[in-house]
């Protein structure tokens, strides 16, 4: 299969040399400054950029009838778009806030102690991430994500948020429950970009040939 690489920075590369384990040839890199009509022939696409040119990316890709995998966070007010570009051309699109295997079970762990927590009221929570001080978003989509899954799984107290960004770190995200008896931790910590690319690729297998817009999760968990 013929894989484009939208956006050629770390991720890019990263992805670059993984490909081929995952039976991809590499069509098109294609960096912030080139046109995306590189893509063209491709199978599908990964694409890791930057929120402001994510958009119009996808957008393009569509047109271009090339599935493709979005690992760009805050882009996600203009799901909207996104959605209607892909619906428009009939290609597929799987997005998550985070690629790699080891936070999407972090989710689910994250839902469940919410869930038992939820009508406890004795525990407050916090939620807290630090990135490299090079990520544009703060707080990462991937807190925000777990945030939400927090919510919907039915604590509905306040949930204290903070980032912090300083030097070359990968990502650790943090949620925790704290009472007068005790405190409950729950912590990824990634070592290197590496999981993030060996996600975004087992999504770009499983891409090819569908049609519509998927969560990672449902690649990882499917619903039987």
């Amino acid at each position: 299969m013929k894989l484009a690489i939208v956006g050629y920075g770390k991720m890019g590369k990263l992805i670059e040399q993984l490909a081929p384990e995952y039976g991809f040839t590499v069509h098109a890199c294609i960096d912030l400054s080139d046109d995306v009509s590189q893509a063209v022939g491709s199978d599908v696409a990964i694409e890791f950029t930057t929120p402001e040119v994510a958009v119009e990316n996808i957008e393009q890709l569509a047109a271009l009838k090339i599935p493709v995998v979005v690992g760009t966070t805050g882009w996600l007010a203009h799901r909207d778009r996104v959605q209607a570009a892909v619906d428009r051309n009939g290609t597929g699109l799987i997005w998550s806030p985070n690629f790699s295997i080891g936070v999407n079970v972090f989710f689910r762990l994250v839902q469940e102690a919410a869930r038992l927590l939820a009508a406890e009221p004795s525990y407050g929570a916090w939620a807290w991430e630090i990135h490299h001080d090079t990520k544009k978003d703060a707080p990462s989509g991937t807190l925000l994500k777990l945030v939400e899954d927090m919510k919907a799984s039915g604590y509905s107290r306040t949930i204290d948020v903070s980032s912090n960004r300083a030097g070359r770190h990968p990502g650790t995200h943090e949620i925790g429950f704290d009472s007068a008896a005790d405190t409950i931790t729950l912590r990824h910590a990634a070592r290197s970009r590496e999981g993030f690319a060996r996600g975004a690729l087992k999504a770009a297998q499983w891409i090819v040939g569908k049609q519509g817009v998927f969560e990672f999760s449902e690649v990882l968990f499917p619903t039987r």
